[in-house]
């Protein structure tokens, strides 16, 4: 895998679900999946799951992997969310109803300050996101 120019690449470990979660990534954000290592028998990890998974977000590269059934992912936290602005409402409106199904809105849709909408959700895979469109 060639690693991204981007100095620090956020890396987010699920407990089998990675791959499903970079499908579902991809469709409400438009994202692309620019590669997938599974794990192949006698790896380390439980064949078939992401090794290492790389995705695009209009340049701001994200990268997933699958922990080993033995020793799963500690949960996701709050403490730590993905921000991603928008440039119009329409995109802010697709990305808020994909990335919320299935999942808790924290706050919002609303407006904050001079960011016209603004949502803190956690998707169906424990992941949070703060979404606004300025």
């Amino acid at each position: 895998m060639n690693l991204p120019e981007q100095t620090l690449i956020p890396f987010l470990s699920f407990s089998g679900s990675a791959e499903e979660a970079m499908g579902h990534y991809a469709r409400v954000f438009c994202a692309k999946i620019e590669s997938i290592v599974h794990f192949e028998a006698g790896m380390p990890g439980d064949a078939g799951k992401v090794l290492n998974g790389l995705m695009d977000f209009n340049g701001f590269k994200l990268m997933f992997m699958d922990m080993p059934a033995a020793h799963p992912a500690p949960d996701f936290s709050w403490a730590n969310s993905l921000f991603m602005p928008f440039g119009s409402e329409a995109a802010f409106d697709k990305a808020f109803a994909g990335i919320s199904e299935g999942g808790t809105v924290m706050m919002g849709p609303e407006p904050v300050n001079e960011i016209r909408k603004c949502a803190w959700v956690v998707d169906k895979y424990g992941v949070t996101w703060q979404l606004i469109w300025k």
